[in-house]
Parts: C-alpha cells; structure tokens; sequence
C-alpha cells in the first residue's frame, strides 16, 4: 500500500514561490521525501497544485491500493463534489484534480485529516521531519 502525504504552503506576499512538501511510503519505507517551490499560484489553488504533483510523482504506482494524505477540508469537498464553493480558479483547479484521480482507476483515497487528532499529528510530524 502506498501512503503519500501532502502539504502546499502558501506565502503572505503575492509574487512569491509557494512551498510543496510530499512523502510518499511504501508499507512504511520511504520512496520520496521532496520539499521544494513552484511559481506563485493564488492560495486558493495551492494545495490543488501540490495534490496533481503529487499525482505525477504517483504515476509508477497505478493499480496499486494509493492513500493521499492531506489537511484540508474544503479541498477534500471540493474533489468529493459537496463543495458549494465558487471561486471559478478552484473549481477549474478541481476538474484537473477529478479528470487525474480518474487516471487511476478508483485505487486512490484521499483522507482528510483536520479533524482527526492522531492523524493530523502524525501529518504533522512525517512532512516536518
């Protein structure tokens, strides 16, 4: 099984590089640990960039069982289709999202979460360490 999580950081200033981090595990060994920047994205697309990264970088591993990590609700509405957002940069963002997990063939979940004590510490800590 393969275990990725994800993180994209946006910055306070409009101009600068936002911050993605992915660890990607493979029955608990690590394949990938890449923390690097990209061109300014708004932030209401931020994490929508580091999940289709992600998503390339996962390519190898179509047709195995694939869990995404993240921390962000509206994102995860957003790809589930229960989002009532508007923002027409997101929802373009999330239509590449949904067309690239059908690439996959049903063998990605993505897990949120922010709601989740345990899970949100232990995303913490694996994209921090």
């Amino acid at each position: 099984m393969i275990t990725a999580y994800i993180v994209g950081i946006t910055t306070y200033y409009e101009g600068e590089d936002i911050e993605i981090k992915i660890n990607i595990f493979k029955d608990e060994e690590s394949l990938l640990k890449q923390s690097y920047f990209k061109q300014y994205r708004k932030p209401a697309v931020v994490e929508h960039v580091a999940l289709l990264d992600t998503l390339k970088r996962l390519e190898p591993y179509k047709g195995e069982e694939i869990t995404i990590v993240i921390n962000n609700p509206s994102l995860y509405e957003q790809i589930r289709g229960t989002s009532t957002l508007k923002n027409e940069e997101a929802l373009k963002m999330t239509k590449e999202v949904n067309k690239k997990l059908k690439e996959f063939e049903n063998s990605i979940t993505i897990k949120d979460v922010s709601n989740d004590k345990d899970g949100l510490k232990q995303w913490k800590e694996i994209l921090e360490g």
